[in-house]
Formats: C-alpha cells, structure tokens, sequence
C-alpha cells in the first residue's frame, strides 16, 4: 500500500519537540499514533484530531511489550517510526545504577524492541523509516550526566545497526538536537549562557526539528545517518 495508507508512530509526543510533530503531520492530513507516559491537555487535542494515543510504560520490558501488542492492535502497518521518547535524569549519588538502568531502557531497549518487533508493520508500506532521536551531547560526551550520554550514544549505534540489517527496504537514521526550546522556568542567565554555546547564538523552536524530520522521510537516498541539529556549536 502507498506511504500514506499508514500512520506515523512518535514515543513520547505528549509534550514539546513530539507533541509539535505530531500536529504538524495531522495538518499534513498524515494519520498519527503517539504514546504517552500521563495525560495531558495536549493527548486529549490530538485524539480530538484523530491521532491514536495509548499510554506506554517504558521504564522496563514488560512495559515495552505491553505497548507493541497493543500497537498491533490499532493499525496493519506503518509509514515511520520516530523514537522520541525520552528521560533526563541525574545520576544521585547511590542511586547511580538505577538511573542507568532507566535511561538505557528508554534510549535503547525500548527502540531495539520496537524496531525489532515492528518492522514487518514497516514492510506493508511502500516507504518506511525509523528515526532515532538522538542528543548533541554525544559528540563530546558529559561531564555532568555520562549515563544520558552513554544511552544516547548506544541509540546512534543502533542507528547504523538497524540501517544495515534492514535495508533496503527500510530507511534509518537519526537526529541529535541541541539546545531547540527553553522550559518556561529557565531564568535570563541560564538562557544566555545556553546561546552562548552556539555559533548561531538562537532558540530556533520545535519547527527546525519537524523540517529535519521531513528532510529525512521525504529523501529516497540516505540511511545509516544522524543529523546534526545543534546551530554550530561545534565550531565554538
């Protein structure tokens, strides 16, 4: 069937980057499904919109199974699948290999799974892509938090893993953002420190991610790849 028969599956679009996505592709009059881990305002405007919420917990296997089972039972194949979804969390001393655990869940096990358990949906439509969401972080590594980083590292390594077992029928790449949308609680000298890391010195928004996003579904010739979405500041 053609590409648009099927919907786009986003992890984790309650909220900022995923929620921005998921509503451009429903203005695309492209049909959407987002998990979510709590209820929100923004899940109950989605579903006003036709897009397919269901709730996931990604925090552990059984979790993750859960949710591809219940995935199999909304639709008969996909058009992409964006693994967005995503924690920040401290590594509080004690609590260390806990955190690991939960990051590497999220980053790793859950995209491994659902890339593995979710291909053949992928198969029925004539273009399919997965699209991992990385971090610029990885490019340098993490003084502060080597757990997130370490996590978000292995997600790009599964990037060229899966690109190369499931080709050529299936594209995969990803996305590793920096700094795209202040939280509403950061203060002016967080704010300006944070533009000061990048040679463009700007918060583009939520929109630079979804036009890298199409660039990547919409391009016939690239798989394997993480763009690089940080306003230069490896050049700094």
């Amino acid at each position: 069937m053609s590409a648009a028969s099927f919907p786009i599956l986003i992890t984790g679009a309650g909220q900022r980057v995923g929620l921005y996505c998921a509503e451009r592709l429903l203005d695309d009059g492209q049909a959407v499904i987002i998990s979510y881990r709590q209820e929100r305002d923004s899940i109950t405007r989605l579903r006003e919109r036709g897009a397919i919420a269901l709730q996931a917990d990604f925090s552990d296997e059984a979790g993750i199974l859960a949710f591809i089972e219940q995935l199999k039972t909304h639709c008969s194949g996909l058009r992409a699948i964006v693994h967005n979804a995503s924690q920040w969390l401290a590594e509080t001393p004690g609590e260390e290999a806990e955190a690991f655990r939960q990051l590497f869940t999220v980053h790793m096990l859950a995209p491994y799974l659902i890339n593995l358990h979710c291909s053949e949906l992928l198969l029925r439509s004539e273009q399919a892509d997965i699209v991992h969401v990385s971090d610029d972080v990885v490019r340098k590594g993490s003084a502060n938090r080597p757990a997130y980083c370490a996590s978000k590292a292995g997600l790009e390594s599964l990037t060229l893993s899966f690109a190369a077992r499931l080709a050529p029928r299936i594209k995969v790449n990803g996305i590793a953002p920096a700094l795209l949308m202040f939280n509403d609680g950061d203060d002016q000298a967080y704010r300006n420190k944070a533009l000061s890391k990048s040679a463009l010195g700007l918060e583009p928004g939520p929109q630079v991610f979804y036009q890298s996003l199409r660039y990547l579904l919409d391009t016939p010739y690239l798989t394997g790849t993480t763009l690089t979405l940080n306003g230069g500041r490896h050049l700094k």
